[in-house]
């Protein structure tokens, strides 16, 4: 998709603030029935932002000069609801009359989103969400066969803990969407140094970004608190810096925290963090990216059943089970995603969004409590209620998610933790959750 329409514009500074906010999507989803707008689009020309919306049938032809690096934004909505501002490459922006048609701006963003595999239809067997690829086995299959094995069972996005290199060449071309992990150990050198974060980046991104969507780039993992978490702002702000720089506005730096990170997460309302992560928090802000957040009802039911019942943590309670002032929570994965809305608007920070970046449910390891069919029962649930609902606290809102993991990993300490697989290292599903393509 090299020519598109340019003909009505106008010049900003800064560029749009809405693409992860807590009422938006990072994905361009497709429900049925459902009708799409483009309602305006976006260039960045020498570090300024134009914006133009569909033209009308009398506008003239126009041409921008073709020597300019720019970047496109759609910004589609599905009824009121902005559901993704996606940013791609543009080479020359072109307009005919032909594009004045409402039909040709809905082809035109299924077009550029479909060429990057950023959409998602729910009724056709797809999982409208991501799963995290862990390497902690010896007897894996190689990254050209795991890469096969996503695009199978028709799984759009996956999550790196690292920049493997195997795992980035096979995934050229693949249309699934990448969240790329710094290592922790990596940290200090990144944050200290822009030189070396400048080296991190040209290694373990640029090579790859011609033929590749990377969504997200993560700076640590449940590092905060921790020995690590006071390089996480620096190292952020050193790789938006290359960002900024390049133009690559579709990309998200953003860091992963556990439930570790709150203090006080019951009742919701009374989340609070347990460190100091205001800079952090900005530099989300800052650049309208979420904070990453690992999710796991599972080790809160198994810690104590007898105050955390069971259809609470997978989501299949009938009725209210906690509630939170004027808030009733059905299911405790809501519950701990408001948690972290209450602790960052504690913090002054009322526009910062949340990505599920890990969730799961152990099929063995813990008697009773993993179960193949309750990992399955919890992961079809997750998948269901991310695609339909928000929070009680922010019902609009979308919450993009990474399922834990992949594969059943022999190397991980003895246990529920080598029982997160949706697949056996063989390929084999350890319990159906899609169909294979």
């Amino acid at each position: 998709m090299h020519r598109l329409s340019c003909p009505s514009w106008t010049s900003s500074t800064s560029p749009l603030r809405h693409k992860h906010g807590p009422e938006s999507d990072t994905m361009l989803k497709l429900r049925p029935n459902s009708r799409l707008e483009v309602l305006s689009a976006l260039t960045q020309l020498n570090g300024r932002f134009y914006e133009f919306v569909p033209p009308s049938p009398k506008s003239k032809r126009h041409l921008l000069h073709e020597s300019v690096t720019r970047h496109l934004a759609l910004h589609v909505h599905y009824g009121h609801r902005l559901l993704r501002s996606y940013f791609a490459p543009t080479t020359s922006l072109y307009y005919t009359n032909k594009m004045a048609s409402s039909s040709f701006w809905l082809s035109l963003a299924l077009s550029i989103t479909l060429a990057h595999g950023q959409v998602c239809t729910t009724g056709t067997g797809s999982l409208c969400l991501g799963v995290c690829y862990g390497m902690m086995g010896d007897n894996l299959p190689s990254a050209t066969d795991v890469v096969a094995l996503y695009k199978s069972v028709g799984i759009s996005s996956m999550r790196l803990f690292e920049p493997n290199p195997d795992a980035l060449q096979a995934l050229r071309g693949s249309q699934i969407n990448i969240s790329l992990g710094v290592r922790n150990e990596d940290l200090p050198s990144i944050a200290t140094s822009q030189e070396l974060a400048n080296s991190w980046f040209s290694s373990n991104v640029a090579p790859y970004l011609n033929d590749m969507t990377v969504e997200y780039i993560t700076v640590g993992n449940e590092v905060v608190p921790g020995e690590y978490a006071s390089y996480v702002a620096p190292a952020m702000q050193n790789l938006q810096n290359i960002l900024d720089t390049q133009g690559l506005a579709g990309v998200s730096v953003t860091t992963v925290v556990s439930t570790a990170a709150l203090s006080t997460s019951y009742p919701p309302s009374a989340g609070a963090f347990s460190t100091d992560i205001v800079e952090i928090l900005r530099l989300l802000s800052a650049q309208a990216s979420p904070l990453m957040v690992n999710v796991y009802p599972y080790f809160a039911y198994a810690a104590d059943p007898a105050n955390v019942p069971l259809d609470y943590a997978l989501f299949t309670a009938t009725g209210p089970v906690v509630q939170d002032g004027n808030l009733s929570y059905q299911n405790l994965f809501d519950a701990i995603i408001d948690a972290f809305y209450w602790a960052m608007e504690r913090e002054g920070v009322t526009d910062v969004g949340v990505v599920v970046s890990e969730t799961g449910w152990p099929s063995d390891g813990n008697g009773d409590f993993t179960t193949a069919e309750l990992a399955a029962t919890y992961n079809r649930n997750f998948a269901e209620h991310i695609s339909k609902n928000g929070t009680p606290k922010r019902p609009q809102a979308y919450i993009e998610g990474y399922i834990f993991a992949m594969f059943n990993e022999n190397l991980k300490p003895p246990g529920v933790e080598q029982h997160f697989g949706l697949f056996q290292p063989s390929t084999q599903p350890v319990y159906s959750l899609f169909p294979i393509h």
